[in-house]
């Protein structure tokens, strides 16, 4: 049986005010679950800052004790070499060599005084006990190559620091740009691919995870996400993480999407990665010339005419 027609102008109005509820309370609705969305996202970012940096200070050696940092402190004031402490090249260098403690730079200087002077009274012991019986001008000679070795030294020791800590870099660069690209292709944001790079390559490239993972500190809590990628550029000191960072502040800059960016960079980090190994591949036989004629072609000659020479030799008596 049909309903009457009030009845069925009751249900209509009925429906119609259900639906008017409804859709004035989505747009709240929706506005809720995007606030709280942010918010969700704000707390996980600033839960992975804080675990990165967590991690960096446990990573970190132990600050040298305080009264050996109140000795070198004692010494670098008294030579007046304070305005050494706060040369940019001097911490963009120890940077770069990942030393980046606080008291990096001091300990640096302390070095290069103190070391001179520690190998010189070690030369003078030899020179007066051991080597006591060589003339005067070879002790003094041993005294000069001492204070000379501890002249260079730190030197030498801080770059043999950079050049391995870049070379580490620079061997995980390509794959850890290949799985920022893959992250980002998914959906992720820079920063959570940062992320996901610092926890693969945590065990397999140290080196790069911690400068990735400052990075992402960086993006954190500066306010201009253009100097933690030009910090980045500068702690590492390679043309191709370079390269990286022009390519990700060109790509906020002017709104390009940043998958399509890192895949070019991609490709022209593994086509300069060919390259390279295609020149040493071209300058192996030159490498290895001297090596042959030094150490195979004696042998070889000495099997080839050595029955020869010994047949004729026997003839000959």
């Amino acid at each position: 049986m049909l309903p009457s027609l009030p009845t069925l102008i009751v249900i209509v109005a009925g429906l119609a005010a259900f639906a008017s509820v409804v859709a004035l309370s989505l747009p709240l609705m929706a506005r809720d679950r995007l606030a709280s969305r942010l918010r969700a996202v704000a707390a996980r970012r600033q839960e992975l800052s804080v675990a990165q940096r967590a991690a960096l200070q446990a990573g970190r050696r132990k600050a040298p004790p305080r009264r050996r940092l109140a000795l070198m402190r004692a010494v670098v004031d008294r030579l007046k070499l304070q305005d050494l402490l706060e040369a940019k090249d001097l911490k963009a260098k120890l940077a770069q060599a990942g030393w980046r403690s606080q008291s990096a730079p001091l300990t640096y200087i302390f070095s290069q005084v103190a070391l001179p002077v520690v190998l010189l009274a070690v030369g003078l012991v030899y020179a007066t006990t051991v080597f006591a019986h060589l003339p005067v001008m070879n002790r003094a000679l041993i005294l000069v190559g001492a204070m000379t070795v501890g002249a260079y030294l730190p030197k030498i020791m801080l770059a043999n620091a950079i050049q391995k800590r870049q070379f580490a870099v620079a061997r995980a660069f390509p794959d850890a740009l290949d799985l920022m690209v893959i992250c980002v292709d998914a959906g992720l944001s820079v920063e959570s691919s940062l992320g996901r790079v610092v926890e693969e390559l945590g065990m397999t490239a140290p080196e790069l995870a911690e400068e990735f993972a400052l990075t992402s500190a960086e993006l954190a809590f500066l306010g201009d996400r253009r100097h933690a990628w030009e910090n980045l550029a500068e702690r590492t000191g390679l043309p191709q993480v370079k390269s990286l960072s022009t390519t990700l502040l060109q790509s906020e800059k002017y709104g390009t999407p940043v998958s399509q960016a890192l895949k070019v960079l991609g490709q022209e980090n593994r086509e300069t990665r060919m390259s390279n190994a295609e020149k040493k591949a071209a300058a192996l036989p030159a490498k290895l010339t001297v090596p042959m004629i030094v150490f195979f072609l004696p042998v070889l000659f000495m099997v080839i005419a050595g029955p020869a020479a010994i047949q004729v030799s026997g003839i000959m008596k």
